[in-house]
This record gives C-alpha cells, sequence and structure tokens, in this order.
C-alpha cells in the first residue's frame, strides 16, 4: 500500500477530515514501507550526507522563512533546525506558512528534502531571527535558519536571473549587496531589482535579517557566504555612514594604492593530494579522490606531477572557484598518479568535475600556435572546446602536428569559464600537462597506404588466379593503381593546403580538378553559397546531365553545391556519387576550417560587444604609424574618448541596457570619422581614435570636437532614452610623445584634465 499526497489548501471546514486523510496515509506509509518516515525537521537535519543520499521518507510540519518562486529556492524551519526543500512544480508560499511536507532526502551540502507534496495548514509568524557572526555563517552553523547579522554595505548591483522552471521565462532581477562583517564579505541576495534606495546606503552599518545560506561551485562546494533576504525592509540602518561616498575628494588614478589598508585575519590551511598539473612559477592542482583544487604558488621547485605532497596556503573564492593562494610546496616524493576520469561533454559542461583530471574525445577542427600556448580546437556531438598546452619558459618544444579531421584523446585539467552551478551548461576548456596528453585515435583519412597495399596485393592475387588474362589484368591493375596513388597524392596536398595558408578558392579549384580526374575527364564546378562560382562550368550546362551534390555544414544549411556534367546518353553510375562524396567532405573541411580560423583571427583583433578593433590591435597599428611616422618624418594624431556617467547606466538600467549604449556609442563615434582613421574599445567605456593623416594640431581637434558632439543628441536604448556626455582627450606625435605607451598617456591624461575642467564647469553654468 503506498500512500499518495496532493497540494491543497485546508481551511477551516475540512481541516479535521483532511488531518485525518494524512493521519491515516501516514500511517499507512509507516505500515508499507521501512523505515518509517522522519516527522521532524531536527531529525532530518542531523542525517548525514551519506545517510540523506539514500532517499529517506519524510513526512513532517515547519514553518516557510524563504521562497524565491523563479529558482524554486525554499528554506523552512521548526524551532532551532532549518533545512533547504526542492519544491514540486506550481508550489507558493510566503514566510510564515505553516506546511506539511512529504519527500524524500537528499544528499546536498547538507541533508536537503526532495518535497513531493506540500500541504498549507495556516499562516503564522516567522521564526525569531538568531544573531549569527561571520564565524558562524561560514562554517555552517547557522546554515538553512532565519538569522540577523551586522556588517557595512560596500556595493550594491542588479543581477539578471534565469527562470529554472523553463530557461524561455522572462529572467527575473534579484539585487546582490556585497556587506562587510566582522571577519569577512557577506552577499545578501535581495529580491526584486530596485537596488536605489540601498544604493544610498554604501559605508552604512546595518542590521540584516535572512536566511543563512552559501554560494557554491560546479561540485557543491561553498565558495562564500550568502543570506537570502525578501525584501529591502529586511535592512535596519544602525549608523549611516559619515559622509556622501560620492562627495569623498577625488583621488588621482596613479596615488589610489595610498588608501589601500588590510586586516586579514585569514589562517594559513594545509591541503593533500596527487599533483595532476605543474606550471613553475604560477600555478599547480591537486587532487584526492573526487576533491581536486587549483593552487596558486611562485614555486619553481622542480615538481612530479604524479607525487603526493602538501600545500600550505590562504583560502580564497575567485569568480564562484575554491583556490588556495600564496602557495608553499612539499613534496613527499611518493608517485601516486591519479587516472584521468573518462568524461562526456553534457558531464563537464554540467561545471561537476572543475579541476578535475578528465578524459575526453574529440575531432580536431583545427590548431593554432600562440606566443604563450597551443590551442587544437576539437568538436565533440556538436560542442566546441580547446584543448590548450601552454609554452614551458625555458625551451618552447615544436608544436605536435595532428592532421585536421583526426580523432583525438586529451586527458587534462577540466577548466570552465562560468563555475556557478546554476547557470545550466557552461563552456569549458582541458588543460594539457604535456604534448603526450593529446593522442590520435582515429585518423581522418579512410584511403590510406595500409588499405592501398592490401588493395595491390588483391589484385596481383587475382591477376595470377586468372592465367590467360594476366597480362590484360596487369596492365589494369597497374592503370588502377597509378591513378589511386595520384588521387591520394593529390588528397593529402589538399588536406595540407587546408591546414596551410593556401587560398580558399584555389583549395576549392583543387577539389573540382580531382574530381575531374576521378571521372575521367568529365567537368566538375563548385557553387559556394552566397559566394564565388569555382572549378570547370561548360559553356552550356544545359545540354549535359548533371549530377549534384550538397557541401554539408556541421550545423545549418548546406555551405555550397559541386556539380559533375556527363553526356546526357551516359547512364549514371556509383563512381560519380562516391567522386562527389569525397569531394564534398573535403570542401567541407576546407570551408569551415578557414571560417574558424577567420573567426578566430578577428576575435582576437575585433571588441566582440562593439564590432570595432581592440586594444591589442590599436596598438598593432600605433607601433607601425610611428614607424611610418619616423621614416617619413610626418606626424599624426591619438584621440583619447571615456564616456561619462557610464557606470550609473549599469548601476539604474542594468548591463544589457549598458552594453546596447557601448554599441549605439561606438557606430554614432565611427560615424564621425574619416574612412582611413581607426575606432578602437580600449576597455570598459575607454575608446580611442588613431588618426593617420593629420596637418597640424587643429586638425585632430576638430575631430575630437566631432566626436564630443556627437553625444549631443540623447540615446534612445530599448525604450529608455539616455542623456550622456564623453570627455575627450587629443595627443599629437612626436609632440606629446614619440612612443605608444607616452602617447596612450598623453591623451589619457589631457582627457582626465578636459573631464576635471568639465565638472568645475558645468555646476557654474548650471547655476
Amino acid at each position: 500500500m503506498i500512500a499518495r499526497y496532493r497540494f491543497e489548501r485546508i481551511t477551516p471546514m475540512n481541516k479535521p477530515i483532511s488531518i485525518f486523510v494524512i493521519a491515516l496515509g501516514w500511517a499507512a506509509a509507516a505500515w508499507a514501507a521501512s523505515p518509517a518516515p522522519l516527522t521532524s525537521v531536527r531529525a532530518i537535519h542531523a542525517l548525514t550526507n551519506a545517510e540523506a543520499g539514500k532517499g529517506l521518507p519524510v513526512l513532517f510540519q515547519a514553518t516557510v522563512t524563504f521562497f524565491r518562486e523563479p529558482e524554486r529556492t525554499l528554506f523552512v524551519q521548526d524551532g532551532d533546525a532549518a533545512i533547504y526543500v526542492s519544491p514540486p512544480e506550481g508550489a507558493s508560499f510566503v514566510p510564515g506558512d505553516r506546511v506539511l511536507i512529504a519527500g524524500t532526502t537528499h544528499a546536498d551540502y547538507s541533508s536537503s528534502v526532495t518535497g513531493k507534496s506540500i500541504t498549507l495548514l495556516s499562516h503564522g509568524v516567522l521564526p525569531s531571527p538568531v544573531a549569527a557572526t561571520y564565524d558562524d555563517l561560514i562554517h555552517g552553523r547557522r546554515d538553512c535558519m532565519v538569522v540577523i547579522v551586522q556588517a557595512s554595505i560596500r556595493t550594491v548591483d542588479v543581477q539578471m536571473r534565469s527562470d529554472t522552471r523553463d530557461p524561455r521565462l522572462p529572467m527575473h532581477p534579484v539585487t546582490r549587496v556585497q556587506m562587510l562583517a566582522e571577519g569577512g564579505y557577506i552577499e545578501a541576495l535581495v529580491d526584486g531589482g530596485d537596488a536605489g534606495s540601498l544604493s544610498n546606503l554604501l559605508d552604512t552599518e546595518v542590521e540584516v535579517t535572512g536566511i543563512a545560506s552559501f554560494g557554491f561551485d560546479g561540485k557543491m562546494q561553498p565558495t562564500g557566504v550568502d543570506l537570502d533576504v525578501t525584501s529591502r525592509d529586511d535592512f535596519k540602518i544602525l549608523q549611516r555612514a559619515t559622509s556622501n561616498p560620492w562627495s569623498i575628494p577625488e583621488t588621482p588614478m596613479d596615488r589610489i594604492l595610498t588608501d589601500y589598508r588590510v586586516h586579514d585575519l585569514t589562517q594559513r590551511v594545509r591541503v593533500h593530494g596527487s599533483i595532476t598539473y605543474y606550471q613553475p612559477g604560477s600555478a599547480l592542482v591537486m587532487q584526492d579522490g573526487s576533491k581536486s583544487l587549483w593552487i596558486s604558488t611562485q614555486t619553481r621547485s622542480p615538481l612530479q606531477v604524479g607525487d603526493v605532497a602538501d600545500a600550505i596556503g590562504f583560502p580564497f573564492a575567485h569568480n564562484g572557484e575554491m583556490t588556495l593562494t600564496r602557495a608553499e610546496i612539499k613534496d613527499s616524493n611518493t608517485w601516486e598518479p591519479v587516472a584521468p576520469k573518462p568524461a562526456t561533454v553534457k558531464q563537464l559542461m554540467a561545471s561537476g568535475n572543475l579541476f578535475d583530471l578528465v578524459s575526453i574525445e574529440g575531432q580536431v577542427a583545427t590548431s593554432v600556435r600562440e606566443a604563450a600556448q597551443d590551442e587544437y580546437v576539437l568538436v565533440n556531438g556538436g560542442q566546441i572546446f580547446t584543448a590548450i598546452y601552454r609554452h614551458p619558459d625555458i625551451v618552447v618544444p615544436p608544436m605536435k602536428e595532428i592532421p585536421v579531421g583526426s580523432r583525438v584523446r586529451v586527458n587534462g585539467i577540466c577548466i570552465l569559464e562560468d563555475s556557478n552551478p546554476f547557470n545550466a551548461q557552461v563552456p569549458f576548456d582541458i588543460l594539457l600537462r604535456s604534448t603526450d596528453d593529446i593522442a590520435v585515435v582515429a585518423m581522418p583519412s579512410v584511403i590510406n597506404t595500409r588499405n592501398l597495399t592490401i588493395l595491390v596485393a588483391l589484385l596481383l592475387v587475382s591477376m595470377f588466379a586468372v592465367g590467360a588474362r594476366g597480362w590484360a589484368i596487369e596492365r589494369g591493375v597497374r592503370r588502377q593503381t597509378a591513378a589511386l596513388a595520384y588521387i591520394e597524392r593529390r588528397r593529402r596536398r589538399i588536406l595540407e593546403d587546408i591546414n596551410g595558408s593556401r587560398p580558399l578558392a584555389e583549395i576549392i579549384e583543387q577539389i573540382t580538378e580531382l574530381v575531374s580526374f576521378k571521372l575521367k575527364g568529365s567537368p566538375c564546378w563548385c557553387q559556394i553559397a552566397g559566394g564565388a562560382q569555382l572549378g570547370n562550368l561548360p559553356e552550356n550546362p544545359r545540354a549535359l546531365r548533371i549530377v549534384k551534390r550538397d557541401i554539408p555544414a556541421r550545423s545549418g544549411p548546406p555551405l555550397g553545391e559541386l556539380f559533375a556534367g556527363f553526356d546526357p546518353l551516359t547512364k549514371p553510375r556509383d563512381i560519380e556519387s562516391e567522386a562527389l562524396a569525397l569531394a564534398a567532405e573535403l570542401a567541407t573541411l576546407a570551408i569551415e576550417t578557414r571560417r574558424l580560423y577567420s573567426d578566430l583571427l578577428r576575435r582576437s583583433e575585433f571588441d566582440l560587444l562593439t564590432d570595432i578593433y581592440n586594444r591589442f590591435s590599436l596598438e598593432q597599428r600605433l607601433d607601425a604609424q610611428i614607424a611610418d611616422a619616423r621614416e617619413n618624418a610626418t606626424i599624426f594624431g591619438l584621440i583619447y574618448v571615456d564616456l561619462d556617467q557610464f557606470k550609473q547606466i549599469n548601476d539604474i538600467y542594468g548591463h544589457r541596457i549598458g552594453d546596447l549604449y557601448l554599441q549605439q556609442v561606438a557606430l554614432r563615434m565611427k560615424n564621425q570619422l574619416r574612412s582611413v582613421d581607426t575606432l578602437a574599445r580600449l576597455g570598459g567605456d575607454e575608446f580611442a581614435a588613431l588618426l593617420p593623416v593629420a596637418r597640424n594640431r587643429e586638425d585632430c581637434e576638430e575631430i575630437a570636437q566631432r566626436l564630443e558632439r556627437c553625444f549631443d543628441e540623447p540615446f534612445s536604448v530599448s525604450g529608455h532614452i539616455l542623456k550622456c556626455k564623453a570627455s575627450v582627450g587629443v595627443a599629437l606625435y612626436p609632440e606629446n610623445g614619440a612612443t605608444k605607451d607616452s602617447l596612450l598617456n598623453s591623451a589619457d591624461a589631457a582627457m582626465y584634465l578636459a573631464k576635471r575642467i568639465k565638472k568645475q564647469v558645468e555646476p557654474i553654468l548650471t547655476g
């Protein structure tokens, strides 16, 4: 007999009957199953994770202390015991609701409950908050309880979060308030995106009531203290800031460290495990069972991957990842290597293998040698990831050459762009320890030397078996073998050109020539989707029997079409589709490899948000312009642009509106420049314009004024009207600097002076 529960509201009329039915179901469940349900929050909270992981039945009453519906976050408390509950679909509660929860236990940071049904009994009052220190919270002594904390507000920002019920639903705002308590930082998460009133409390001492929780990485390891807060009303002001933070004296940018103070009470910790990755002078990774840790260290000792070692250092959470910083390492010289754990793309993108030594296969799309590392771009199940080998400091070995299209197995450390376990699937890369960590499983070619040898052997055996027809067969075999060898050489040369620098049009023409040779001289041509027509197109193709083959893409519509023309009186043959299929594979590899390379090249030169040049490209062009100016004794100008009040846009409207505003700013400024000028985004809200053609300073200042005046008209961004300004500074070569750095510094200083003058003049004008 199985007890079944429904989510229902008990009214005064049906309350006696409902309680009886619940009690009857409880008794039936206790009779039918073993063990009996746990009936109190205290009993559930006392379970170990191993015990909770058995999925024990529960049936208990508790009071709802916090519920965030879009994320399905539910905390309940009964007396001095509290737990986290995963509510069923459709559940909705308010703090103070008294509920009856039926479900099972599961392992989490601590024992939690998966609620199969939750019945609302009544509405009451919240449990009295318990005073908690940072030490109480970081050690989990008040986990899931209603607590009251004293701290000072440091930052207030609005974050947009996905709806866990359906990612297609609109994102909901959560205000993140970073606070400094005695002992460490606490992050309060307040429902709603109204950060205005809280922003006015910067540096204010407050008393906050909320639910004690943690931030977690992909392994559900705590990375910091969180406090889930229902509303702004849960903040009580104890002592306001002595002054308005926006009215404090201005500090020159190069002097900000004069106000830097540290009172660090963090204790040194020691960890133990096997070394799975080591980069002298930078970092190493240690693993112990299912636990692994990134360790920042400046040691250059001759440590060996696989050795058991101890590390001492200071714990730190960065970008949602636990790390050990300023570490010292002691090698035991005992070799106990960790075996790479086989993993799938889905597992690695779920964040649960952060910093683990893993093994995964993929197909090589392209490979790139950079100054500091080698990169192999791999594809597995339609997902792209990168295997990275960072060069050693002393001797850089040659890059391991692997043919494009090969299937490889890589062993290395899984690193993530975002280790937040609540962000669903996140991109990952594999950090290789050496070039031996990437091994070819299967070569891309079907036609290879071994297969050709077998084919020739079979043909020779057939020749001797036929007897009287030996001479004719021998002659045919030689001709066919020579043709196959020629085709193979041509195919290999095409593969080498695909991975080299030969123009794509020439490679496609080589592919069509290979098809023509395989089809005894029949014309073959290619139509690139949205591009050129290449190959041997007959003058009157309609008079021929045309065979067509799409050039498939790994995703999306075809990349183009391949055609071959034949005498209309001939019948179709298998060799026609085989030849075009081989050509289509080569064309797909050629087109996608070049597009991937072009995309990687563009990403290195352009700012992805505004689609203008990035700082790296500007500095390259600046070096070239300086060299040209020295050679020809010419001058040129550099304009530095800084957006005013950009931080306020992000604070008030959110980062999405800020990004759209930056895109409009870049487009408007680009329209003010000449075709020979270069506009680049240096980072954040800073831009620069390089003016290679300038007769004098007046030319440069005229363009600078155009850039500044283009902000006079307000910007319309997603229904918001933004009235913003910009400050500009001009530097002239060689008058204000003869090097790249001196020119940038001079333009920056001129911009800073203009901004300061503007701040002094504006109050006078408005007054």
